[in-house]
């Protein structure tokens, strides 16, 4: 079955009376050229794939043909027989409905890949929940090895971005504490169907065994990079003072012991300046 056809995908969706839902982000992929690359950069034969939002299965059923087994996580029980016909030559495959914000991913994974090697995660992620299943699967420290995902143009850059960067925030560095991210392709919005109005990219997340930096207390940690980056046009010292109501002339201090200027912006330092700018003010 060739689920990168229209024709093919029509077809089938007619057959089972579905329509898009555009609440829940569905833009199914039909490039044919997308889903062999995401594949290939995330499973062989010895992986367990965790998909979240499997869509019709393009992505799954070429997962199928690569990796040890396949379990998808999809939201919208109407795929259910769209789900049960595109997949049912693959054996190696399982779907589970419900929501992957919720659902004990750690306990799914320990019933599910017992006997594979490692387990990844590989997804084309609906745009409007990109960040936090994101942020939900690197601070949940899942047992992964990597996290394939295909993002928004503008979400990859940002996900990926380094100090320096323009595009670099508080996202870039919370990814970045927990893995070495890199932007693998770009994808074409006529890649979809429905067609989106933006283009997207696939980005990998390699997942560090240990956080980059150790510091005092991760959740102050976060809460001072999100201050660090809350105002971008202003200074490091007044966005984090305004922020969290800390003197300046104690974060003047702290900088000078990082041997920086009062003028230094948050996205110019690396994970591991602020690390230590975190430990001595929070």
């Amino acid at each position: 079955m060739n689920l990168s056809d229209i024709s093919t995908v029509k077809s089938i969706l007619a057959k089972n009376g579905f329509t898009f839902k555009k609440s829940l982000g569905q833009n199914f992929l039909i490039n044919p050229t997308v889903c062999p690359q995401m594949a290939e950069h995330s499973a062989d034969l010895d992986t367990g794939v965790l998909e979240i939002g499997p869509g019709i299965g393009v992505l799954t059923s070429l997962l199928a043909q690569i990796a040890k087994k396949v379990v998808a996580i999809e939201l919208d029980e109407r795929l259910r027989p769209v789900l049960s016909q595109t997949l049912a030559e693959f054996d190696n495959t399982k779907v589970i409905f419900g929501d992957a914000m919720k659902l004990d991913l750690k306990q799914i994974i320990a019933d599910e890949f017992a006997d594979c090697d490692h387990v990844v995660v590989c997804a084309n992620l609906p745009y409007y929940i990109t960040s936090p299943i994101i942020m939900m699967l690197l601070e949940s420290k899942l047992p992964i090895k990597s996290i394939t995902v295909m993002v928004q143009k503008e979400a990859a850059e940002r996900l990926c971005a380094k100090p320096g960067d323009k595009e670099c925030g508080a996202i870039s560095v919370a990814v970045s504490y927990y893995s070495d991210p890199e932007l693998l392709f770009l994808v074409d919005r006529d890649s979809f169907l429905p067609a989106p109005n933006v283009d997207s990219a696939v980005i990998k997340l390699n997942v560090l065994p240990e956080p980059k930096v150790k510091v005092d207390d991760e959740q102050k940690f976060f809460k001072f990079i999100k201050a660090c980056f809350a105002q971008r046009r202003k200074t490091l010292t007044n966005t984090v003072s305004s922020t969290l109501g800390i003197p300046k002339d104690k974060i003047i201090s702290a900088l000078e012991q990082c041997s920086l200027p009062p003028t230094v912006r948050a996205e110019q330092l690396p994970i591991e300046t602020l690390a230590q700018l975190s430990d001595l003010l929070m």
